[in-house]
């Protein structure tokens, strides 16, 4: 398998998924799987889910054509297939039934378990300055946890037209580049056939949307991106195999930490969805779906390229020996998307929406004295709850 072939994966997935999604879009609203207008959701009307089920297919299309499994990988791969056919399945039944909140833990339980199983597992890890970490015994529970996470961050984050299926694909193209460098090319055919299939749903699923991926598309996805990490990256004694993952899949991951950690700071249930992802405070700041979804998209791309980066950077020779010059190229390239990370979620994220909501009060209140004005504006930043605002008022 050579990175060619990887091209090729990222093709054929896209194709797949690109004629089948108008086909699932038809079949969703023959078995009444379509999603309603919510207070909480940006969307204009109702619109079929299912759209999983065409990202499945190209996914699993392109594998089969591409991934040539080995007597190690081959148990392997056939429990990411049967693992993430059935949390398509699971994502499909909750798309048209709304299963119980526990139904659906159990099921991405279940589905995780089996690639773990098979062999998908993380027994040990290198850390810098640690050195090697054994789990033992441990290593499949936590394996389980963490694939199931992903699954719940990748859920979470799926709430504007184009958003999961856009910076799915450009983390599993992130993957992908990472896991060759690695050697792990069945890893890395399968992160191009995520990438691809994830694209081609994006070409119906961009704004306006004629069809979303709905829980059996963000779950599978989350679910190819958790297996892709274990056996792209964390699976193996690169230095930084537990940081590149992280790094690539940092938007997600920060959105659904902020919005469990307001949740559970006002006690509500973490379940419940709600308002306060970072596309939905882009929207109530004037940004536009398009534009949300630029600046989203442009932040996973810095971040999946400092991950690349990591690898291809020769800042150290593996030995614990860092090449000086080389090293700070990379505290450079951290530095600026630490600044840029910083900008989008404290500038943009608050002290715009701090300026807006206060021209809004005094627009409604002129007679208002500044603290009255400063009291309201911060008990909304606390509560992250603000009528809708735009940049004419």
């Amino acid at each position: 398998m050579t990175e060619l072939d990887a091209v090729y994966a990222f093709a054929v997935a896209f194709m797949v998924a690109v004629l089948l999604t108008p086909l699932t879009a038809r079949f969703a609203r023959t078995v009444g799987a379509v999603d309603q207008p919510k207070s909480r959701g940006l969307g204009r009307g109702s619109t079929p889910l299912l759209g999983g089920l065409a990202i499945f297919a190209g996914t699993l299309v392109a594998g089969l054509i591409f991934i040539e499994t080995t007597h190690r990988t081959h148990d392997r791969f056939v429990g990411i297939l049967i693992g993430g056919a059935l949390i398509t399945v699971v994502g499909a039944i909750d798309d048209r039934f709304d299963l119980h909140p526990a139904v659906k833990l159990l099921g991405q339980v279940v589905a995780a378990t089996i690639p773990v199983a098979a062999g998908v597992e993380v027994t040990n890890i290198t850390l810098p300055f640690f050195g090697a970490i054994d789990f033992g015994s441990a290593g499949g529970p936590i394996t389980v946890i963490g694939i199931v996470a992903m699954m719940n961050v990748v859920n979470f984050s799926d709430g504007v037209d184009g958003l999961a299926a856009g910076v799915c694909a450009i983390s599993a193209a992130a993957f992908a580049i990472i896991a060759f460098d690695l050697d792990r090319s069945h890893a890395a055919i399968l992160a191009a056939c995520t990438a691809g299939a994830a694209a081609g749903f994006l070409v119906h699923n961009f704004p306006p949307a004629s069809i979303y991926m709905g829980d059996c598309g963000a779950n599978l996805l989350g679910f190819l991106l958790g297996c892709i990490a274990v056996e792209g990256a964390v699976k193996t004694q690169a230095v930084l195999a537990l940081v590149i993952p992280l790094v690539v899949l940092a938007v997600p991951f920060l959105d659904t930490t902020f919005v469990v950690l307001k949740r559970m700071k006002y006690k509500r249930k973490v379940y419940i969805a709600d308002a306060n992802h970072f596309h939905h405070r882009f929207n109530r700041i004037g940004f536009s779906e398009r534009k949300t979804l630029i600046y989203l998209y442009a932040w996973t791309l810095l971040l999946g390229a400092f991950a690349v980066s990591l690898r291809f950077i020769p800042y150290s020779d593996n030995h614990g020996h860092l090449n000086t010059g080389w090293s700070l190229v990379v505290l450079a390239f951290a530095l600026v998307v630490a600044a840029a990370s910083a900008y989008l979620v404290y500038v943009l994220e608050i002290l715009k929406l701090r300026r807006l909501s206060a021209v809004r009060i005094r627009r409604v209140r002129p007679d208002a004295e500044q603290h009255e004005v400063d009291a309201d504006v911060q008990r909304q930043m606390e509560t992250g709850e603000f009528e809708a605002l735009n940049r004419r008022g």
